[in-house]
């Protein structure tokens, strides 16, 4: 039994082995073509193994391209974003967990039925509202429609809904209100959740791409996703540039990952036992 344990063991660590170097070749390959010079990279005689190292697509990437720019509408958006959510969702999960007020539970079931409308089909009549606001190419207009994240309400309240009521009750009778309430005793309590969904909600707006293609129109609005489809040359693609970009736009990203792993991994968790 042992034995067979122990061969079952070197199977599965063999198959992960291979997955994650299939998972982690196209990054190798993005690594390696981003050094090399744009002549190199498409010669015959690059193989698999680095065999240069030329800083120029990078270089390139930096001072020729708007790719700062990008950054810093990338960085603003996704903060304020991950902001709004975090504190509209709070505050909308409070409501509805500790407030008593007509159509609560009305108004929860529409959080709830959001889930089955994707967002792509709210598309058309979003774009159409930002162009009557005067909103598009424009800040505002990448944000407002990415505020829409009904997880975090449902998980908030879940929250909400676990804490014993006698501490509420204790809150009140020392003359605390629904702001002593949320922000001086719930806040505290779920500091953890709160980290968890605002790192992945400042991952998902980072990563977000489809709906600032469609409302910004000017390079200088552009976010690092849309960005990275604007470096082209005249002559064609410059691979190696191409390269560059997307390591630099993926950069943020990955290290907010490699620091914050385990909270991360706690909301896809969570948001995964929600949609469950």
């Amino acid at each position: 039994m042992t034995r067979t344990r122990k061969i079952e063991n070197a199977c599965l660590t063999a198959i992960t082995m291979a997955a994650a170097v299939l998972w982690i070749f196209p990054l190798y390959w993005a690594l390696v073509t981003s050094l090399r010079s744009e002549d190199h990279v498409v010669s015959r005689n690059a193989g698999l193994l680095p065999d240069q190292f030329n800083l120029s697509a990078y270089i390139d990437a930096i001072f020729n391209t708007q790719l700062v720019t990008w950054y810093i509408n990338s960085i603003v958006t996704a903060l304020i974003i991950t902001l709004l959510v975090i504190v509209s969702g709070m505050m909308c999960a409070y409501a509805l967990s500790q407030m008593r007020f007509p159509g609560r539970r009305l108004l929860y079931v529409v959080v709830l039925a959001s889930f089955m409308v994707p967002s792509q089909a709210l598309v058309v009549t979003q774009f159409i509202l930002m162009d009557q606001l005067d909103l598009i190419d424009s800040w505002a207009g990448i944000i407002l429609p990415q505020l829409i994240v009904p997880v975090v309400i449902i998980v908030y309240k879940q929250f909400f809904d676990a804490v014993p009521g006698e501490m509420r009750e204790a809150v009140v009778l020392d003359g605390g209100g629904d702001y002593t309430l949320l922000f001086r005793v719930y806040l505290p309590l779920n500091r953890g959740i709160t980290t968890a969904l605002a790192i992945i909600t400042f991952i998902m707006a980072w990563n977000q791409f489809f709906w600032p293609f469609l409302v910004v129109n000017s390079e200088a609005m552009m976010t690092i996703p849309v960005g990275i489809t604007q470096v082209n040359d005249a002559f064609g693609v410059r691979y190696a540039r191409l390269m560059a970009v997307a390591l630099l736009a993926a950069m943020p990203v990955a290290l907010a990952y490699l620091i914050f792993q385990r909270r991360v991994t706690e909301a896809v968790m969570i948001s995964s036992g929600v949609k469950g």
